[in-house]
């Protein structure tokens, strides 16, 4: 496979996915919007091997999925030593090449989803904000990279962002990932607002579990503002993708409170209303994160 097939590969993968916030839309050039497609392609697959040992016909075990993930890692390697032969390393060794891209970045995302599969709680918040900071903030700190942006204070606001975008998907998610066994509530905030593992896993909602939920969304829209002005610091279509990224984290946040925090018997999800303004607010000259 070329390398232009390898990119094209890689481009129709993210265009079969649903995402709730733009990945490689539209707002990105399309020079550049190949190397985002290339990153997310390499995240989307890993990803997928995390998670494809759940399910009524699967029949893969923990070491099965671990044995993929580690070997996916290995062409990761592979792929920094000019030896790719999977399309989206063939595509991923280009972009690292052009970039400039530290394999950390990468083998970083590995690792969360490594941690996936045989981690299933987390005792305290800064657990879980160790595992947002191989997850999620690596993402956003490549995106910078493919715009030619290396500096530590908007990596700092980057990781703000992504780590807010992470913690909203669990809280979405609440019900989803406890059928897969996975709580990411912390342990030590369950206990705090005296909500159970075991009324997470019934889907059993309560006063206590909506002032958990609540207190979750809160601190979480606090790292949306913490990181707020991103992106007004930097250039071109990138302002108006970051834009769409955190007023899209945003909405989802005032969805689950509109619906009174019960993410365990309903899923809050972004329809065309929404997007339609959330575009409308991010493309506006003077109205962007705020």
């Amino acid at each position: 496979m070329s390398v232009q097939e390898a990119f094209e590969w890689c481009e129709h993968l993210v265009r079969s996915h649903y995402e709730n916030f733009p990945v490689a839309s539209l707002l990105i050039p399309r020079t550049k919007r190949r190397y985002v497609a290339a990153i997310y392609a390499f995240a989307r697959i890993a990803d997928d091997f995390a998670d494809e040992g759940y399910g009524p016909d699967s029949k893969l075990s923990a070491s099965d999925r671990l044995n993929s993930l580690d070997k996916w890692e290995s062409q990761l390697v592979e792929s920094y030593q000019g030896r790719a032969t999977h399309p989206v390393f063939i595509a991923l060794s280009s972009t690292a090449r052009d970039l400039s891209l530290p394999i950390e970045l990468l083998s970083n995302l590995i690792s969360a989803f490594k941690q996936d599969v045989v981690k299933h709680t987390y005792s305290n918040f800064n657990e879980l904000l160790d595992y947002c900071r191989r997850s999620a903030n690596p993402v956003g700190r490549l995106v910078l990279r493919v715009f030619g942006y290396n500096d530590n204070e908007l990596d700092r606001l980057s990781d703000s962002i992504c780590t807010a975008l992470q913690l909203t998907n669990f809280w979405q998610d609440i019900a989803v990932d406890a059928g897969k066994n996975r709580i990411y509530l912390p342990q030590q905030d369950l206990e705090r607002f005296g909500v159970s593992a075991a009324d997470v896993g019934e889907l059993c909602f309560s006063e206590a579990f909506r002032s958990l939920v609540k207190f979750e969304v809160e601190r979480t829209r606090d790292l949306f503002h913490t990181g707020a002005k991103l992106p007004e610091l930097v250039h071109g279509r990138l302002k108006y993708e970051l834009r769409l990224t955190w007023n899209g984290g945003m909405k989802v946040l005032e969805k689950i409170e509109k619906m009174g925090f019960n993410t365990l018997q309903l899923r809050p999800q972004l329809v065309s209303s929404d997007k339609f303004r959330i575009a409308i607010r991010s493309l506006s000259p003077n109205r962007g994160a705020s």
